[in-house]
């Protein structure tokens, strides 16, 4: 008999082919299962590598703010590397042998430095006495002497187990005083506004006052100019400035006195410019004297 047909298969290849495509059914599931999980476990890893990445950048942040407070309640300004135009031109009103001639001079590397002068509460925290002669806690602590000052910083550095702390050098102090400005008063180009800024002698009473009452400068600095001469690093030399380095000048390797800066409660406005220098034997005290903290981005 002739015809066409199409022949039915029988039980048995019916249940091969089924079971061929459950198999790969279970395969497809399984590799789509794999991939989720990988999936998952990627965002996971992602996720973390973006939440470690998050924090570190927070903790580099807090680590080099623009503030910081120690251990004593100190409180200080970040200070950020630059260079300036450092002293006086030969003709500037009032200008003294030796704050000329004005010359360039590079900070190279970002420090920290009090926002305030040292205060008496401060002073006693570290050395347990107060040497001052105008008494209170938010008053800058003076007559002491560079030698003095020097004790303070070792014992601090003692104290938070760092080198850290240590008194600005004379460039890095006029660089932060002038905070960007070309003139010579921290008022402007005259003394007719410096009551704003500074403690001085026509309005200080023959006394220190607390420390952060005036207004401070561009940088956030209180009392850079008034209030206290302040003690800086270097040894003072008269010629210096026509022989210094360019960067990160240190002042002369020896001398017999060393720098203040910044004037005090009994100066005259003239004399309150941000170029003026004053130079001590490092053992003198008195009731004019006191110092700033720097503190190094890194240890040394």
């Amino acid at each position: 008999m002739g015809g066409h047909f199409q022949a039915r298969p029988s039980v048995g290849a019916s249940a091969r082919a089924g079971d061929a495509l459950w198999a790969a059914a279970r395969l497809v599931r399984a590799a789509l299962a794999l991939t989720f999980r990988r999936l998952i476990l990627a965002n996971k890893i992602f996720t973390f590598v973006t939440v470690f990445c998050f924090v570190a950048t927070l903790a580099a942040v807090a680590a080099a703010s623009d503030e910081k407070v120690n251990s004593v309640g100190a409180r200080f300004v970040l200070i950020p590397a630059g260079t300036f135009m450092m002293g006086l031109d030969r003709d500037a009103r009032g200008v003294l042998g030796d704050e000329v001639p004005r010359h360039r001079v590079t900070v190279s590397k970002a420090f920290y430095l009090g926002k305030y002068e040292v205060t008496q509460a401060e002073w006693r925290k570290v050395m347990g006495e107060n040497p001052s002669s105008f008494k209170g806690d938010a008053n800058p602590v003076e007559t002491v002497s560079w030698e003095d000052a020097q004790a303070f910083i070792e014992k601090l550095n003692q104290m938070e187990g760092t080198a850290r702390y240590r008194l600005p050098t004379e460039a890095e102090w006029e660089y932060a005083a002038r905070a960007g400005s070309e003139l010579p008063f921290i008022s402007g180009d005259d003394e007719t506004d410096l009551g704003r800024f500074a403690w001085h002698e026509d309005n200080a009473f023959y006394s220190s006052h607390p420390v952060g009452e005036k207004e401070p400068n561009a940088w956030g600095l209180h009392d850079m100019i008034g209030n206290v001469w302040e003690w800086a690093f270097d040894w003072h030399g008269r010629d210096y400035y026509a022989q210094s380095p360019e960067t990160d000048p240190q002042g002369p390797p020896e001398g017999e006195r060393r720098i203040c800066r910044g004037c005090a409660w009994l100066s005259g406005v003239l004399a309150c410019r941000f170029t003026d220098r004053l130079a001590n034997e490092p053992d003198v005290r008195g009731d004019f004297l006191g110092f700033r903290l720097a503190f190094d981005v890194e240890e040394r």
